[in-house]
């Protein structure tokens, strides 16, 4: 008897859950700290019905999963994002929309691709923001994580929106961009901090890239120009329309922040991608960049290289140096790791600590602890979540009234292979060797999934 192999991304912990539920009480082992007062929200994939054709991690509906935490208590919900797509499928009990691995999506309904709204979140100007980055994101009502709708502002939206907004801690602008597969083929837009757009132009590239992340400095923004590229007239020819393309460097491009295409600078360095920025900041006559880089990649979608280790992240760094227009490029960790983060009231200055997910040996993305990285002494400690325990990117939440970078805590899910079992883990940021301070038990599985944010209690009163 022949049977059909389980999709990896529809299986185990990566298999969706159709529940909503709503639980006030839930256990915590350890003590949750007093001071710790907000919403930890993380986005992922989960697909409404059982898929059609192929399937891909980056194709499910999404979902939010939410732990709100007061007075040393915590309750839970998860959520839908409730898209035009989800509705419309919702409708049908079924669903219509083919996935990003199937060779033709000309008969899905309305557009090609389904905006999802399943990869991550933001806050900004009073909104909460679920994002996917080839639409329009969507506002979601907190606490109570409902859909309110696309936002478009004020129908100034005329592009893609990134899934990795940048928002200054100093100022509260917010830049994006957004990348298509033909002219232009990259915009770049600034808000300001009360939420208005304040302007979109267009960054020239030779061609269609992914570009999924970037990074901001006190006054420059970094694109990256990456050999991931997107050709119709490969498509056309019967070739993939999506390849990575060895031979041809990396590009990063730096304009000032509200600058434009005619004073944008590019430094070329040897092909590589990165899905991921931790950082980026201004240092004397250099922009300094640190993000998990790999060798080639082809994001899942087919074999990107007879280089088994060619698709591992590590953490690098590049200095661009504005005065000789030279790049220097070094890794900083052969441990592979991804989903970085910093403290966010650091964000496009200097900072001393960064933090990654730890990825173990394996056939699907895990991560099996947290690595935090002291850039100043160049060393690092990780955080072991323990013998088949996985979990994800870890948010940085700062202590209240913290006097240094690190006073803070690091939290994010964790899934229990063992018990089948799913739990919020708090981690003191300045002792990862520890064990968790809290460890807060959900009431069903959370399955693995992209980013998260954090919604303090003074933004959580001032949402729209």
């Amino acid at each position: 008897m022949v049977t059909t192999p389980v999709n990896p991304y529809l299986d185990g912990n990566f298999a969706p859950v159709h529940k909503e539920i709503t639980t006030q009480t839930l256990k915590v082992i350890g003590e949750l700290p007093d001071d710790l007062s907000g919403m930890l929200v993380r986005n992922g994939s989960n697909p409404q019905w059982t898929p059609i054709g192929q399937y891909h991690w980056f194709d499910g509906d999404g979902m939010l999963h939410g732990v709100r935490i007061s007075n040393g208590k915590a309750t839970y919900r998860n959520r839908y994002v409730q898209t035009k797509g989800w509705k419309i499928e919702h409708e049908a009990g079924k669903a219509l929309w083919s996935g990003m691995l199937e060779p033709s999506q000309k008969d899905n309904p309305h557009d090609f691709y389904k905006n999802a709204g399943n990869t991550a979140l933001t806050w900004h100007a009073g909104q909460f923001l679920a994002l996917w980055e080839g639409g329009a994101p969507h506002v979601i009502k907190v606490p109570n994580l409902d859909t309110i709708g696309e936002y478009n502002y004020n129908g100034k939206l005329k592009s893609a929106f990134t899934a990795h907004p940048k928002v200054d801690p100093v100022t509260g602008e917010m830049m994006f961009f957004g990348y298509s597969f033909a002219p232009p083929y990259l915009q770049y837009s600034v808000v300001s901090a009360s939420g208005e757009l304040l302007r979109t132009v267009p960054i020239d590239l030779p061609m269609g890239v992914m570009m999924h992340d970037f990074a901001i400095t006190e006054n420059y923004t970094i694109f990256m120009d990456l050999p991931l590229t997107f050709s119709i007239e490969r498509m056309q020819k019967g070739e993939p329309m999506m390849m990575f393309e060895s031979d041809r460097p990396s590009r990063f491009g730096i304009v000032p922040r509200h600058g434009d295409n005619s004073n944008i600078r590019w430094f070329e360095s040897p092909a590589c991608f990165v899905s991921h920025t931790l950082n980026a900041y201004e240092e004397g006559n250099e922009v300094v960049l640190i993000g998990c880089r790999v060798t080639s990649t082809m994001l899942g979608f087919s074999q990107a290289s007879h280089d088994p280790d060619a698709d591992i992240p590590r953490l690098y760094r590049w200095r661009f140096n504005l005065t000789t227009g030279t790049v220097r490029e070094e890794m900083l960790d052969d441990v592979p790791g991804e989903f970085p983060r910093v403290n966010e009231q650091l964000l496009g200055r200097k900072m001393r600590y960064g933090y990654t997910a730890k990825i173990t040996p394996s056939t699907v993305l895990l991560f099996d602890g947290l690595i935090k990285y002291d850039f100043s002494s160049g060393k690092s400690e990780t955080h072991e979540f323990g013998q088949g325990r996985y979990g994800g990117e870890a948010i940085f939440v700062p202590f209240p009234n913290a006097t240094s970078e690190d006073e803070g805590w690091l939290i994010t899910f964790v899934y229990d292979t063992t018990e089948d079992t799913s739990e919020l883990v708090v981690v003191n940021a300045q002792d990862v060797n520890a064990e968790p301070v809290a460890r807060v038990l959900i009431p069903q599985r959370v399955p693995y999934g992209f980013h998260g944010a954090w919604i303090s209690e003074e933004q959580l009163s001032a949402s729209v």
